[in-house]
């Protein structure tokens, strides 16, 4: 009597790490969907392939070093994206100090990055739908720097990068993608010291 191979099981998360962004090809490569670049990179690299979808969300399980990490990218649009993310925080019982969010920041200039606990919206649309949705502000987020606007918000938000930024851009994601990887298996701590430089 022959047996068919059992299927291998699935580690629970111990982290859900969230790229922020705008589903389509339309907004591929753009300064909102920088978040999606870091969970891509990390999916890349680890052999990870988010080829499942639950949840409005395209997902994947899987290990980074010995931890394993649900990563996720909400496909509701940015101002929606709580609504992805919240239903897997509480199927795996994941508290919201565990929730690592990669997203772009206005407020910093372009390719820096920044590691934090804890902290507001700060008129982020993505972030105030996390923080509606998980009901607290307490969860770590990365910001990689896209610059001020100097006309329209939207517009500048929802363009490509130029030129030189495009290099600038690839080594921020590079460092959000290290920081992340220190974070999961290392803290927050070894994170921020990697990630909050420059």
């Amino acid at each position: 009597m022959r047996f068919g191979r059992s299927p291998k099981p699935t580690v629970p998360p111990e982290w859900i790490v969230v790229g922020l962004g705008n589903p389509g090809p339309e907004y591929r490569g753009t300064r909102h969907n920088v978040g999606f670049e870091v969970v891509d990179r990390l999916s890349e690299r680890h052999k990870v392939k988010l080829d499942r979808s639950k949840h409005s969300a395209r997902f994947a399980i899987g290990k980074i070093g010995e931890t394993s990490v649900l990563l996720l990218k909400p496909m509701t649009y940015m101002n929606l994206s709580g609504r992805a993310v919240a239903p897997f925080a509480r199927e795996y019982g994941i508290a919201p100090d565990r929730i690592l969010v990669v997203a772009d920041d206005l407020d910093l200039r372009l390719g820096r990055t920044r590691l934090k606990p804890s902290g507001s919206a700060g008129g982020h649309n993505g972030h105030k739908s996390l923080i509606s949705s998980l009901g607290t502000t307490e969860y770590p987020r990365l910001k990689i720097g896209i610059g001020a606007s100097e006309g329209q918000t939207i517009e500048h938000v929802l363009g490509a990068f130029k030129g030189d930024e495009r290099e600038i851009i690839h080594a921020a994601i590079e460092r959000a993608t290290d920081g992340v990887e220190a974070v999961v298996n290392q803290g927050l701590d070894s994170g921020m010291n990697l990630v909050n430089i420059g």
